[in-house]
């Protein structure tokens, strides 16, 4: 078996780690061990991250459109089954627009769910 020494590889990866750790406080950013555990950590957080924007943005959207909806006598809940009876299929994310930058538009809205549900 030959014997492997492994310069550029070890180097290169060790520099990587160092580079994503640079800004870390004191060891952290310095130490490979120390900057390895920081930046897996790092990594980790990012990822569950990334998960949890979208259900913020949703619950965000959500508290928009009763918002909205209370200004024309619906609940959420009412509103949301009111257009899937109405035959409207915009998701929550159109719908929280439309409730911040046309309200004259979400009022259509409301009223095509309010017919729909017969109140």
């Amino acid at each position: 078996m030959p014997r492997v020494k492994r310069g550029t590889k070890r180097r290169a990866k060790r520099k990587k780690i160092l580079d994503r750790a640079s800004g870390y406080f004191l060891t952290k950013s310095k130490l490979y061990r120390a900057a390895k555990e920081a930046v897996d950590r790092g990594l980790k957080f990012a990822y569950s991250g990334r998960k949890q924007k979208k259900r913020q943005y949703r619950s965000i959207w959500i508290v928009r459109i009763g918002a909205a909806a209370k200004l024309h006598g619906l609940s959420y809940s009412r509103l949301i089954s009111g257009l899937k009876k109405a035959g409207v299929e915009l998701d929550r994310k159109i719908l929280a627009d439309i409730a911040v930058k046309d309200p004259a538009g979400f009022g259509n809205l409301a009223q095509q769910a309010k017919n729909a549900l017969g109140a």
